[in-house]
């Protein structure tokens, strides 16, 4: 590895670990930032996924007081993400290189769609009037979470947007909480699948680019979190949607 890389996986990592904890689909900078390194796909799936985690970790402890008064929202959703995101993970392992490469661009493609709407979604969800009580969690919003944590267990890419997304039309709540909640949300998945990949593929790991995501994630997130929705966001948003455009390029080829 040389020093060029180590600089542009740390600065990728940074970045999504920000992007995560404000927006989300992070991994839409990491991931094409190792193919682009020469990483193989799986390996370096499995590598940004464990290497996201603190920075999961770090943006929960952000929006702490947002999440405060939701610690039973969290509880029973986030066993959805767990059981979602082990079945996810699971399926990377089982499936062949070819399939990951065949999914992965319209897996890239989707998301990014994702990020160009989600101007959109969040003006839908801020007209909606939130609520201070105590949160219903219904049939509808665990079956959201639990396909979600699917998604982010294959691949991580803009889970979090589409958790923000569903979630959204079946709860009444504000944009700010749901982020915070996304954020929990998305870390219970990453955390499951990382454990997962560690006990059943400890080979597809290279630690030392989860050590450099790590690193920057975990500054990213907090300062993600707290500078929140007063990021440019239309900046950023653009920036993975050609990012994405470029990885599913790179793929194809």
């Amino acid at each position: 590895m040389s020093t060029l890389d180590v600089v542009l996986i740390l600065l990728a990592g940074t970045a999504a670990g920000a992007i995560n904890a404000a927006v989300g689909s992070g991994s839409l900078i990491t991931f094409p930032t190792l193919l682009a390194l020469g990483y193989p796909p799986v390996l370096a799936n499995v590598s940004n996924n464990i290497g996201l985690v603190p920075g999961g970790v770090a943006s929960v402890w952000g929006y702490r007081r947002e999440l405060a008064d939701q610690r039973r929202r969290l509880l029973v959703l986030g066993s959805m993400s767990v059981l979602g995101g082990a079945t996810g993970a699971v399926l990377l392992l089982v499936l062949p290189d070819s399939a990951f490469r065949a999914v992965v661009p319209v897996l890239i493609a989707v998301a990014a769609l994702l990020v160009a709407v989600q101007p959109w979604i969040a003006r839908a969800l801020a007209r909606r009037p939130g609520r201070t009580g105590r949160p219903d969690v219904g049939p509808a919003a665990l079956a959201a979470t639990a396909t979600c944590g699917v998604y982010g267990g294959y691949f991580g890419g803009a889970q979090g947007i589409l958790l923000v997304g569903l979630l959204g039309t079946v709860m009444t709540e504000t944009l700010q909480r749901l982020n915070a909640l996304k954020n929990g949300l998305v870390t219970c998945v990453n955390a499951v699948a990382a454990v997962t990949f560690l006990v059943v593929a400890p080979a597809q790991v290279d630690w030392r680019v989860v050590a450099l995501i790590a690193i920057g994630s975990s500054a990213g997130g907090l300062l993600g979190a707290r500078v929140g929705r007063r990021l440019p966001q239309p900046v950023l948003r653009g920036v993975i949607v050609v990012v994405g455009l470029v990885a599913i390029v790179n793929l194809l080829l």
